[in-house]
């Protein structure tokens, strides 16, 4: 899944549980506010500490690198939403 599609996603996922929650209308602030849980959601992601990973997790096989990119990159495309 590429950064794009990854940002909709997340978005999508919190938009359809608080949509008309606030108005009976597609709002702005509705936007807003599901922007800024997709980019805590992506926060928690990037800040995680790997020792809290399951233990069958193999540290040597993570390129974690790689993670970190793909998920900034998700964070950007979640800003330009």
């Amino acid at each position: 899944m590429t950064s794009k599609e990854k940002a909709n996603e997340l978005f999508g996922k919190y938009y359809s549980r608080i949509e008309h929650t606030l108005s009976e209308e597609h709002s702005p602030h509705e936007r807003f506010i599901c922007k800024q849980c997709a980019l805590i959601a992506v926060e928690q992601i990037l800040n995680s500490d790997p020792n809290n990973l399951h233990s069958d997790y193999d540290y040597n096989e993570c390129k974690l690198g790689v993670d970190v990119e793909y998920w900034e990159q998700v964070k950007q495309e979640i800003e330009k939403l």
